[in-house]
């Protein structure tokens, strides 16, 4: 998971043995799916024996919960925190929105893993842990939601809400994409995912008065 040992500020730890389970086991997830994936292979992929993982959790049900709650959770915390830093800083609300828009661009591109775990996967949680990942969800949604109408005050509120989901669904898509090797380099990738999300809140109805960010 690419944000897992990602600060606030934007620096990196060494993972810890937990963080690596949980990348390993949210890729093994997601290319051969929840069942057709074992314990000890998941061992195997960070270099301990199958029981071993169980000192660190109780098992592949609780790797999941981790994986869905927690990139929920980050999403949403990471966010906020843009949202704060944007208006501590006093800058407009195109730098708001963009400041989201680069947030999610990074999860799409670096736990490309993570979705497609979340649309197969999600209603293998109990009901507690998919009920508070739908509540982060939401949450998420309407940081969005402000920083769109903030930009666009042309949409309605409902307006704002389906073209928030509809550019989650374009970023979301880089599971669908060619590998690495067979795209230009990040940097590149993310200035062209950040012009499509703002040129499809630009396309909706009351949302052509605004010029799109970079």
């Amino acid at each position: 998971m690419g944000d897992m040992t990602t600060t606030a500020t934007g620096s990196r730890a060494a993972p810890t043995r937990r963080e690596q389970i949980l990348r390993e086991a949210a890729r093994l997830f997601a290319e051969r799916g929840f069942h057709g994936v074992g314990v000890d292979e998941i061992g195997a992929a960070v270099g301990i024996s199958g029981p071993g993982l169980y000192r660190h959790f109780a098992g592949k049900d609780a790797m999941l919960a981790e994986l869905l709650v927690g990139i929920s959770e980050r999403l949403h915390e990471g966010g906020r925190a843009r949202v704060a830093e944007s208006a501590a800083a006093g800058l407009a609300p195109e730098a708001v929105l963009d400041a989201l828009i680069a947030g999610h661009i990074d999860f799409a591109l670096d736990d490309r893993s993570l979705i497609t775990l979340h649309d197969r996967e999600l209603d293998r949680l109990r009901d507690g842990d998919r009920k508070q990942v739908r509540k982060l969800q939401r949450q998420y949604v309407e940081l969005w939601v402000g920083a769109v109408r903030a930009v666009y005050p042309g949409l309605t509120e409902l307006e704002s809400r389906v073209s928030v989901h509809t550019v989650f669904g374009l970023l979301n898509s880089t599971p669908h994409l060619p590998g690495v090797s067979s795209l230009p380099d990040r940097a590149t990738t993310a200035a062209l995912l950040h012009r499509l999300a703002r040129g499809a809140l630009s396309a909706a109805p009351g949302g052509g008065g605004s010029g799109q960010g970079d």
